[in-house]
């Protein structure tokens, strides 16, 4: 069979160690007995081991030529089913008949944090993410209150999921190699069934406060609340803090306070 050409507009970097493929296969271990969804499969180096796993596996591909490789490659049908098409842009609850599955892969670095964010869309779907991404990635989704690392993608995953941060990747591992280091993460679905604010109003004060990060709370939240509500007195020494060092449970109790202020003002 022909190779497939890793192509830069993807942002394709094929996996060639085999024994890294597989130890990122069996991270999907930890979330048993549900199916499971591979993004981006490339030339199958990850597939090949998901496929040997006794559950449902669809994989999904964009590259029309890594498909026609795959095709090429395993045998496909109903319980191991091969999809052409953009995962960003798919209907998720068609893929497993409406079943929870395990989301996992070599995700193309470009689009990790959408793949990401699609997840926390569909978390009640997805009880578990496993995979690869950028290093620096890793590190900011896996971050504690109060280091650098800790930010917008923290708080909205963490609030959903517990992330451990699993192992490193070199770049010489790949074809062709990245410029940066690669590492796997695992996230499980916490308990948490609703965050206790409004959640529309919970992601968009978190990133607009970690957007000036920086800053003082009392400052970056001028954007979203007028300079003369009760709440910049009421909570002085609260809003002296900034983004970083508050924890998921604080924000949502900002979330909660901003959105009394706001009614507030719309009635006043």
């Amino acid at each position: 069979m022909k190779q497939v050409r890793p192509k830069k507009n993807l942002g394709q970097h094929f996996l060639t160690d085999l024994s890294i493929a597989k130890r990122i296969a069996d991270t999907v271990d930890a979330c048993p007995d549900i199916p499971v969804l591979e993004v981006g499969p490339g030339m199958g180096v990850m597939t090949q081991f998901l496929i040997e796993k006794p559950r449902p596996l669809t994989v999904v591909e964009i590259d029309s030529e890594s498909v026609e490789y795959l095709m090429q490659r395993f045998s496909w049908s109903e319980e191991r089913n091969l999809v052409s098409g953009d995962f960003l842009r798919m209907d998720l609850h068609e893929l497993f008949g409406g079943r929870p599955f395990v989301l996992t892969g070599n995700y193309p670095y470009d689009i990790s944090s959408q793949i990401f964010f699609k997840m926390l869309d569909n978390r009640d779907l997805i009880p578990c993410c496993t995979g690869m991404i950028q290093r620096e990635v890793a590190l900011r989704m896996a971050a504690e209150p109060g280091t650098k690392a800790y930010g917008i993608l923290s708080v909205l995953v963490q609030a959903w999921y517990q992330v451990d941060y699993l192992f490193t990747v070199e770049p010489d591992v790949f074809n062709p190699p990245p410029k940066v280091k690669s590492a796997v993460i695992r996230m499980t679905r916490n308990e948490v069934k609703q965050l206790g604010c409004d959640e529309v109003l919970f992601k968009r004060l978190v990133k607009t406060v970690f957007n000036q990060r920086r800053k003082m709370l009392r400052v970056s939240l001028r954007q979203l609340l007028p300079g003369d509500s009760p709440l910049y007195t009421e909570q002085a020494a609260l809003l002296t803090r900034r983004p970083e060092q508050l924890t998921i449970a604080e924000f949502v109790e900002l979330t909660n306070m901003v959105d009394k202020s706001l009614c507030a003002s719309t009635v006043g």
